[in-house]
């Protein structure tokens, strides 16, 4: 019994650890977590897993210094931390951090912030 609770406490000590895992993009990347795909249609209709479209809208969770341009000089970023946003549906790379799943992309390849 005792050992099942130490594994346990073990395992919430895991996500926790995993869960304050920062990632700071370099340059003018910036990385996004992508937003639940819609459940529901409009008309009603549940759609399975296997049929919803990955959504190309979702919030930024943080991002790089700017770009550097060739003065050397450094262009902040017109995203920031928290923003919604919205880009093309092959932008960026997907990877897994800790439970969460996020992107890594550009600021080139977000098309638009969402008020």
């Amino acid at each position: 019994m005792a050992k099942k609770k130490a594994a346990q406490e073990k395992k919430k000590k895991k996500k926790s650890a995993a869960g304050t895992i920062k990632i700071q993009p370099l340059g003018d990347r910036v990385v996004v977590e992508r937003e639940d795909a819609e459940e529901v249609t409009a008309g009603g209709i549940v759609l399975p897993d296997s049929a919803q479209d990955k959504p190309s809208r979702g919030k930024v969770v943080s991002v790089g210094d700017g770009r550097l341009l060739d003065d050397g000089t450094r262009t902040p970023l017109q995203v920031k931390v928290g923003d919604r946003v919205l880009f093309g549906s092959y932008a960026g790379e997907q990877f897994k951090l800790g439970e969460r799943e996020l992107m890594l992309m550009r600021e080139e390849d977000i098309l638009a912030v969402i008020a």
